[in-house]
């Protein structure tokens, strides 16, 4: 099927298949850097005390996430760590244990260091009972100290499915002042195929709910590219959502990585779009939302152009991290629960992935690290970059190498080279020192960032990053 360019304004993005076709290829996400891959066992408990030891000395505040694997069935196109059970009340058991790590984890850090963000993610978090989710809360109210500040960010993932509209308002009084809400289509014939059956009034009920209850933002979270997707079906999807005018939302793209995630062996290749039918979802809803007035913060992602993700981007604080964008940059992120990751002082840390790992390491005692990575001082400067390129589209190369007291066009002589590719294209460009992605090359933001990725040099399996498109 041949696509003819097409024009996307205000954003004045413009696809060209052929040209984006060329450099469709797997990569990373960059919601870290180094990425995940690339933590080792060779990281432990010892490393991570010394990190939060290093971090009470600057006293910054902290964000916490907390993972709950559980899922009450298998969404097949599904590639996040859960645990598919229909027994709400393994949820008891496993808030024992969240608060068990939490109250081995929170005497290490300085008591006055206030948490300004929390993020329920999964798995389903809303498998736990509204019961269950406040002896959590307050349990980690208990161990940790959390701020009173009206800027502070208690988010919560959700499935419409199976919350009801009375658990929201319990949501709201327990400190939740976001949430986000797993749509990805309303055809019912993409629904069937994912194994996802979800109607739309029970969905906006939902969004009703949060609204009405106090909540500042709500997200959708909807997905391109899944199979028996369609123009049409699609853009109803998109207009439905668009009419409840959600404060947030992500169009992800669907990483189909049947060896990797076993549930999406259950989607048959032939019903999913090709290349060139993927790039024309994401160019409809890039149009939609455009038209619609959301701002575009990065990625996949966009915002009104009030909403705190907007305000930050344009007021150059935007951060990203494990739990997306945020506008809490200068904070420690500690992860709790099954394979929950920490960013701590300079390092990464990783609980076991596998939920009879992470019990055994509770049950020996100490903290249940896996994995994790200190990070060098080449590490921090390509960090830097790569995070300035995700959330703005643009580094100031001659900035940065103050900052790190570097000669950049000789430190990133090689990558500028990889570059030029990109540029080649029309997708990039670099003038007087400033990296950017052309409008044209927003979109393929990860692709930019790969070039100054100096993991990516080493010899790897591919196929453990989805592709860019």
């Amino acid at each position: 099927m041949e696509i003819s360019p097409v024009p996307l304004n205000p954003l004045g993005w413009t696809f060209d298949p052929e040209i984006l076709r060329r450099h469709d290829r797997p990569g990373p996400r960059y919601t870290s850097y180094p990425t995940a891959p690339h933590f080792h066992d060779g990281y432990g408990q010892a490393q991570l005390r010394a990190a939060i030891a290093r971090s009470n000395a600057s006293a910054r505040p902290l964000s916490l996430y907390v993972h709950v694997p559980y899922c009450t069935s298998p969404c097949f196109y599904c590639g996040c760590n859960r645990v598919i059970s229909r027994d709400r009340s393994k949820g008891e058991g496993y808030v024992d244990q969240v608060l068990l790590e939490a109250a081995r984890a929170a005497p290490l850090f300085d008591a006055a260091r206030e948490v300004i963000q929390l993020h329920f993610g999964g798995g389903t978090p809303n498998f736990l009972e509204p019961a269950q989710l406040r002896r959590l809360l307050e349990g980690l109210a208990r161990h940790f100290n959390f701020s009173q500040s009206p800027a502070r960010d208690f988010s919560i993932e959700l499935d419409p499915r199976s919350v009801e509209v009375a658990d929201i308002a319990v949501l709201a009084e327990l400190g939740f002042n976001r949430a986000s809400l797993g749509v990805q289509d309303f055809d019912p014939a993409v629904q069937q195929a994912i194994n996802r059956i979800q109607g739309v009034e029970e969905t906006m009920a939902i969004l009703q709910a949060c609204r009405d209850n106090g909540m500042r933002s709500v997200n959708v979270d909807l997905i391109y590219g899944l199979p028996r997707q369609t123009l049409e079906g699609f853009g109803r999807t998109l207009d439905t959502v668009m009419a409840a005018r959600p404060d947030r939302l992500a169009i992800y793209g669907y990483a189909h990585l049947p060896h990797m995630f076993k549930a999406q062996r259950q989607i048959h290749d032939a019903d999913l779009p090709d290349p060139e039918q993927k790039l024309a979802l994401l160019g409809l809803a890039v149009e939609r939302l455009s038209a619609a007035g959301y701002q575009y913060v990065g990625m996949d992602h966009f915002a009104l152009p009030e909403e705190d993700l907007s305000r930050a981007q344009r007021a150059g604080s935007l951060h990203r991290n494990f739990m997306g964008y945020t506008t809490h940059a200068d904070t420690d992120l500690l992860g709790l629960g099954v394979s929950a990751i920490s960013r701590i002082d300079n390092s990464y840390s990783q609980n076991p992935r596998e939920l009879k790992d992470w019990q055994a390491r509770l049950e020996e005692g100490g903290l249940p690290v896996w994995r994790g990575l200190e990070l060098d001082a080449d590490d921090l400067l390509r960090a830097e970059l790569i995070q300035e390129l995700m959330c703005h589209g643009k580094v100031d190369g001659r900035a940065l190498a103050a900052r790190h007291g570097i000669d950049f066009d000789r430190y990133f002589a090689d990558e500028l080279v990889a570059l030029q590719r990109l540029q080649h294209d029309g997708l990039a460009s670099c003038r007087e020192g400033i990296v950017a992605a052309t409008r044209q090359g927003r979109p393929l933001l990860r692709l930019i960032a790969m070039c100054f990725d100096r993991y990516l040099k080493a010899p790897q399996q591919p196929a453990r990053y989805s592709r860019a498109i």
